[in-house]
């Protein structure tokens, strides 16, 4: 395979410019473990301790480069105002598109990022149009659960366990689902055996193919001729069988599916494409908000909220592919994490806490007080008998060792088990048909709680004692019964964790390895922590703080961090104004670059440092994709040469090639002894003058 100059520029930059994402466990004066499981293989889940009833996923994060040396004053020099606007651009948005560059070089690079930190006043009609397609991104959890339902529902409908949805549009749904459920059943006969169903031949099986074809073009002419606004109720009242045929995947083309749908509802358009899927449809769910993700990425003028948003989205992990996260993702992303992406730390963490998918992938929704009276104790009730169920302690842990105070935050393993306590009752209401958050006092841990040196009462009032004091037992039985003020006892203890200096210190840690380095200079951390405690974990004026810094303002740290696959992937599209006509193949590569979209298990969110984006086989995969994008084998997706011609960014060489305008910027440039770098060298930026219309290069 010959690779273009273009294919070069595009993949060679990937260790030049947007930083990848933080990621915790990368900082190792906040993420250490023990020896044992330092040479554990990165993917694999740390094996719960002999005294812990839940797992964690923590993992230590290696140095990619050995330790920098002390910034010289030459090597701190101040970027000049053009690159001062291509670090903006790059750090706070996924790179510069063709123009951007001399538009915020002549507003102000400063009023360019007062713009992005009031993201609501700018417009955003283009994301806004093309993200109508995408109806299941403003999804209702409980909308989402009815029209793609899971299979146990599905199940529980087929067995008279549950009622057919009363809406008619998820009536038809879920007909078609049953419909698709019996027929897949595996039938026994009277002595338990499996029935064998009988095998169509290949030749069978492609005039099945062709008969439903058949029937869906003819039903779809039928329907072509009624108004628009009545196709969706006649389809209803088909028969189930015509309407399997006519929705199934392949059975229609591309332009009769569009032709079909074109004027449907959003709702409309959900349940089409629900009944055209196997039983358990729900991934729809996953691909629409992966596609949307990456739209928002490479059009949204809103650049710096989209980064923040994909950055505590990490921080928050949560693994949509659990249970009911399906339904509650793209509410959790939308409503909890981008609404305070950009507002205060304590209000982020209150509201992932009381977010269904938080308490649904840590299983908090489980968790039931020992001493409740939801496991049979009652204080008023000398009889009754305690059961057998207590505390699920992953989100207790978690909310400690990842979202707040760190692993080595000083909190104890006692610690853990008392925040469970504190945090039992914290769930969600009918969790299997999409409900929303809900406090249930009757499975909360009465009485008061021993916590991180605090004595935290049933209505919130929090007590420090000095650790003399601090009984053995945490919490235990009490005469005590919880009512429904007994959630101020958590909300207390959320607050601590957001008001503790090692949570200032933990945060500020995260920010400056995001946008300043891998390892972080302590100088500017410093710095994080003094505004994060004075403003109350303001995070606007925590970025303020990082954009007016001299260490983001310096060579010392600019084309210094290695890209992600998702800011790989829409920095070049951005780079090369192509607009994204295929989201979904732009999502599945994401995922074979080794970043699924939604799809990370472990709660750490995705381990982000440089070595583990710079690998031979992470070269040859970005290789592959600039070269099929380049040479018009990526999809169906458009790359216009010309309009690159048109605008600039390309020349035509002596022998008629496409070339790039600059390719400086293309191949790493000679190490400069002692200074750590990820990808091209400062030194080179410094040596070499900065061309105009330079948009490729500077990453």
């Amino acid at each position: 395979m010959k690779l273009s100059p273009l294919a070069l520029v595009l993949a060679f930059p990937l260790s030049a410019g947007v930083l990848p994402r933080a990621n915790a466990q990368a900082m190792s004066d906040t993420k250490m473990q023990s020896p044992s499981q330092q040479d554990a293989p990165a993917d694999e889940m740390r094996p719960p301790d002999s005294d812990r009833s839940s797992d964690t996923f923590a993992k230590k994060g290696k140095a990619a480069f050995p330790p920098k040396p002390a910034a010289t004053s030459a090597q701190m020099l101040p970027l000049n105002p053009r690159d001062r606007v291509v670090q903006m651009l790059n750090r706070f948005g996924y790179g510069p598109r063709p123009g951007d560059v001399d538009r915020v070089l002549a507003m102000g690079a400063d009023k360019w990022f007062e713009q992005q930190l009031n993201p609501a006043s700018l417009k955003d009609a283009a994301l806004d149009s093309k993200l109508r397609d995408y109806p299941t991104v403003n999804m209702t959890p409980a909308l989402a659960a009815q029209v793609y339902p899971f299979v146990t529902q599905v199940d529980m409908v087929t067995e008279g366990k549950m009622p057919y949805p009363t809406d008619p549009l998820d009536n038809a749904v879920m007909e078609v689902q049953v419909a698709k459920r019996v027929a897949n059943k595996t039938h026994r006969d009277a002595d338990g055996k499996v029935i064998a169903k009988p095998e169509l031949s290949e030749a069978e099986n492609a005039a099945k193919k062709q008969r439903e074809k058949e029937r869906a073009t003819q039903l779809a002419a039928q329907l072509l001729v009624l108004p628009r606004n009545q196709r969706m109720a006649a389809i209803v009242k088909l028969p189930v069988e015509d309407r399997i045929d006519l929705t199934r995947n392949g059975n229609l083309t591309g332009d009769q599916h569009n032709l079909l749908t074109s004027g449907f509802t959003a709702h409309e358009r959900e349940a089409f494409n629900a009944m055209s899927g196997e039983t358990n449809s729900a991934y729809f769910l996953r691909d629409e908000l992966a596609q949307a993700r990456i739209l928002r990425d490479i059009m949204t003028e809103r650049q710096l909220e989209q980064v923040m948003t994909n950055f505590w989205f990490n921080h928050f992990n949560v693994y949509m592919p659990k249970d009911g996260d399906q339904w509650y993702t793209a509410s959790y992303e939308r409503e909890v994490i981008r609404k305070h992406a950009l507002g205060k730390f304590g209000d982020l963490l209150l509201a992932t806490a009381q977010s269904p998918a938080m308490m649904v992938y840590l299983d908090n929704y489980l968790s039931i007080g020992p001493d409740s009276l939801a496991n049979g104790v009652d204080p008023r009730n000398p009889d009754a008998k305690r059961g057998g169920r207590g505390l699920n302690e992953n989100y207790g842990r978690e909310v400690m060792e990842l979202h707040t105070l760190s692993v080595n935050g000083g909190y104890s393993q006692g610690d853990v088990t008392a925040l469970s306590a504190i945090l039992t009752g914290w769930g969600v209401d009918r969790v299997n048909q999409g409900g929303g958050f809900a406090f249930d006092y009757k499975r909360h841990e009465p009485g008061p709680k021993y916590w991180l040196g605090y004595r935290i009462n049933e209505d919130g009032t929090a007590t420090k004692i000095a650790a003399s004091e601090m009984p053995k037992q945490s919490f235990g039985p009490s005469d005590q019964v919880a009512t429904p003020e007994s959630i101020k006892q958590g909300i207390t203890a959320l607050k601590i964790l957001a008001a503790s200096p090692q949570t200032a210190h933990f945060v500020s840690q995260m920010l400056a390895q995001y946008f300043i380095a891998d390892t972080p200079p302590p100088a500017m951390v410093a710095r994080l922590e003094k505004t994060y405690a004075s403003t109350g974990g303001d995070i606007k004026e925590m970025l303020r703080t990082i954009a007016h810094s001299p260490e983001f303002n310096s060579r010392l740290y600019f084309h210094n961090k290695v890209k992600t696959p998702e800011e790989f992937i829409a920095s070049v599209f951005r780079a090369t104004a192509t607009t994204p006509d295929n989201p979904g193949q732009l999502s599945n590569s994401i995922r074979d670059l080794g970043e699924p979209l939604y799809n990370k298990l472990e709660p750490t969110g995705y381990y982000l440092t440089a070595d583990i984006w710079m690998n031979s086989n992470a070269l040859k995969e970005r290789l592959n994709f600039s070269y099929n994008l380049t040479t018009g084998r990526y999809g169906s997706q458009k790359f216009d040469a010309p309009k690159l011609l048109a605008i600039g960014l390309m020349t035509p060489s002596g022998s008629g090639q496409i070339m790039p305008t600059s390719t400086q910027s293309a191949l790493p440039a000679t190490p400069t002894p002692g200074a750590k770098r990820v990808g091209y060298e400062a030194s080179a930026q410094e040596a070499a003058p900065t061309p105009p219309h330079r948009a490729l290069a500077p990453w």
